[in-house]
């Protein structure tokens, strides 16, 4: 009996489940050679021709065109852990695509994809717990520990050379959006941390400013640009002539109505300076644009005032000066007026706003070139999720794939005293695990089977925190060596890659609407047992090929 549609294609059992192990695997393999402080970036090329160079795991997955439902799964790994833990997508994906390739194994043994996803699910809850019993409870006001969290994640991206000063500035920048909530934890609010670029000098010239900083010009040339203790007004309402709805013809019978005309019109324009200088505002900063009869009137009062600024730096001026935004500039109240101070940096062309009691902080980071500040910008937000993780956690763990080692070693003595063929699954969790050092290992040039020989024989002899060196190649205290990560990314990681190899692995059957396949994509793998080949393995991953 036929009952789907001539144009559908279906995959079943052992093939879908290959198919879909194997698109997920691709997906994880892209981004392995970027795990670690040496490993290796990534050049992303846009179809609109925009370069990306980076080796940060979640831009890689979303900056490539991927078409392969399967593969998207993964990608939504990667998507998860960024948003929930800032950091650790490449080890979350990874991990994923290690999961399924034992998993196949498992299959080919005739294992029920049941046992395996019940296997896997009973290993994750271990070693989450287990996680939680090695962490290191830390005070968030540790500072150091904190840094070299920080540090921790920047190293082997583009923030890497600066990674002392900028640890301490994110420290800092953390530290200032801070509470304590009324049960005593530390409460964290990354939104009043704005980032901000530029190019042309040294990463080591960036810095943290209690305030923002405005990339704009003064409208005038006349007006003042640095003033202390100022009143600022902040307005989303155009300093300019009120436009009617609609198109409207005046008829003149003599030069005076035109001049009694544009006169009003002055009129309008000089009210509404006016009222702002009746309010006692010494700065403006105004979303939309200003008339240049109304700069000019500006000007002469000795009003600063700022055209076109962004709504997000509205809103983030708001947090620093105090100000309400104004919407009606006919009736400003005084008590909208925020207090700020006002400096102008002419080389760089940047407004500072800043003030003491300023519930907002901005780091400027500074780079030679566009794609450098990019690819700085991106570690240095994985930086201040971490550390803000750090900070409400509490917990943190030896890196340089000490904590995977160790979980290892607990999930195989745990594996003993599981019934059933689960016992294999845990099992192929526990080796899952172990991908991580040996990619450390492979992604610096040493050996990694020898380096994780050297891994497991200190850790059985009770070296919880023994990690590897990438850089000397020795197996090390990495906790006392100053490779820290949180405990919470690390959970997320699990958690998450373990979810996305379950719901992989549960899938038996896939039928597709329509034909899928392109010109010559079959001849270029297809899939596996024939069709499908629209979502045949890295021929439907798009054009991921021609940008690695």
């Amino acid at each position: 009996m036929i009952i789907l549609g001539e144009d559908s294609q279906r995959m079943k059992d052992k093939d879908a489940q290959s198919h879909n192990i194997s698109a997920a695997r691709a997906v994880a393999e892209a981004v392995r050679s970027t795990l670690g402080p040496k490993g290796m970036d990534k050049m992303l090329v846009s179809s609109m021709g925009d370069v990306t160079v980076t080796n940060d795991g979640v831009t890689i997955l979303q900056e490539m065109d991927i078409d392969n439902p399967t593969a998207s799964m993964i990608v939504e790994v990667a998507e998860t852990q960024e948003d929930e833990a800032g950091d650790g997508t490449t080890t979350a994906v990874a991990i994923a695509g290690e999961l399924l390739k034992n998993a196949e194994d498992l299959l080919e043994q005739d294992i029920h994809p049941t046992a395996i996803i019940k296997g896997f699910h009973l290993a994750s809850e271990k070693a989450r717990e287990e996680i939680d019993n090695i962490a290191e409870r830390v005070d968030p006001d540790d500072e150091e520990i904190v840094r070299k969290v920080a540090e921790t994640s920047m190293t082997g991206k583009g923030a890497e050379l600066n990674k002392e000063l900028l640890g301490q500035l994110i420290v800092e920048a953390v530290r200032a959006v801070t509470v304590k909530a009324d049960d005593g934890s530390n409460i964290v609010d990354l939104d009043f941390i704005n980032i901000e670029t530029q190019t042309g000098r040294s990463a080591g010239e960036s810095e943290l400013l209690n305030g923002a900083v405005i990339d704009k010009d003064p409208v005038h040339d006349d007006m003042p640009v640095d003033i202390e203790d100022a009143k600022v007004l902040l307005t989303n309402e155009p300093i300019e002539l009120d436009e009617t709805d609609v198109d409207a013809e005046i008829q003149l019978d003599s030069p005076d109505q035109l001049q009694a005309f544009l006169d009003s019109e002055e009129e309008e324009l000089r009210a509404k300076v006016d009222a702002i200088e009746a309010s006692g505002a010494d700065v403006v900063f105004c979303q939309k644009g200003i008339d240049d009869m109304a700069q000019h009137y500006l000007a002469k009062k000795g009003i600063l005032a700022v055209r076109r600024v962004k709504k997000s730096d509205i809103k983030f001026l708001k947090e620093v000066t105090g100000a309400d935004i104004v919407s009606d500039l006919d009736d400003i109240d005084a008590d909208a007026l925020g207090t700020a101070d006002i400096e102008r940096d002419d080389a760089d062309e940047l407004f500072y706003v800043t003030g003491d009691d300023a519930h907002g902080v901005t780091l400027l980071l500074r780079g030679s070139t566009e794609h450098v500040v990019d690819e700085l910008e991106r570690g240095v937000g994985d930086a201040l999720d971490v550390v803000a993780s750090t900070i409400s956690d509490g917990r943190v763990l030896a890196g340089g794939g000490a904590i995977e080692v160790e979980l290892a070693k607990r999930l195989r003595d745990y594996a003993d005293g599981v019934e059933g063929r689960e016992q294999l699954a845990v099992e192929a969790f526990a080796d899952s695990l172990e991908l991580i050092p040996r990619v450390l290992a492979e992604n610096s040039g040493l050996d990694a089977i020898d380096t994780l020989v050297d891994l497991r024989a200190a850790h059985a002899d009770g070296q919880t925190r023994a990690g590897l060196n990438v850089f000397t190649g020795d197996v090390v205290d990495t906790f006392d060596a100053g490779v820290v990560e949180p405990a919470h990314a690390k959970e997320q990681a699990l958690s998450s890659a373990t979810e996305a190899a379950n719901l992989v692995l549960k899938i038996d059957d896939i039928i597709a609407a329509g034909d899928l396949s392109t010109e010559g994509e079959e001849d270029e793998g297809g899939a596996p047992g024939g069709g499908m080949g629209g979502m045949g393995g890295m021929g439907g991953m798009g054009g991921m090929g021609g940008m690695m």
